[in-house]
């Protein structure tokens, strides 16, 4: 499914100064037709009420679909770039790692559409999310 082989280490090497690294999304595990990574909760992505902040599962969800899109397209021809997220919360999470797993829905030309969900340390998901991603020609 992948436009070439991947490895964690290249998905982890992008710049840090961009919201995913300020918020240390970090990617753990690629498979045959997903993505795995996680953020911590923390001051960083709390909300006043000390609980994950919704836009932070919400900008998790966005990173892990714009770079599946990524890996699933000619970089030198195309650029993925956000069309749509919902996103449903759940349930609280005070503190820990969060972890998204990303799917794919829909794989076309024009659009990719991504199921992510996301779960706290104990297994339960506290947030679903999908995204629409549109595949756009790079801008010369």
């Amino acid at each position: 499914m992948w436009f070439k082989e991947f490895t964690i280490e290249d998905l982890n090497s992008r710049p840090k100064n961009h919201i995913g690294g300020l918020l240390d999304i970090k990617f753990t595990e690629i498979g045959e037709d997903f993505i795995v990574g996680t953020m911590p909760v923390d001051e960083r992505t709390h909300q006043p009420a000390g609980i994950l902040h919704g836009g932070a599962s919400v900008v998790l969800a966005e990173t892990l679909g714009s770079i599946a899109s990524y890996m699933c397209i000619d970089p030198e021809k195309y650029v993925a770039v956000g069309l749509e997220v919902n996103a449903n919360h759940l349930r609280p999470v005070r503190s820990g790692l969060v972890k998204g797993i990303c799917k794919i829905i829909h794989r076309g030309a024009k659009t990719h559409i991504w199921d992510i969900k996301i779960y706290d340390e104990r297994g339960k998901m506290n947030c679903i999310s999908r995204l629409t991603v549109a595949v756009i020609n790079k801008p010369q």
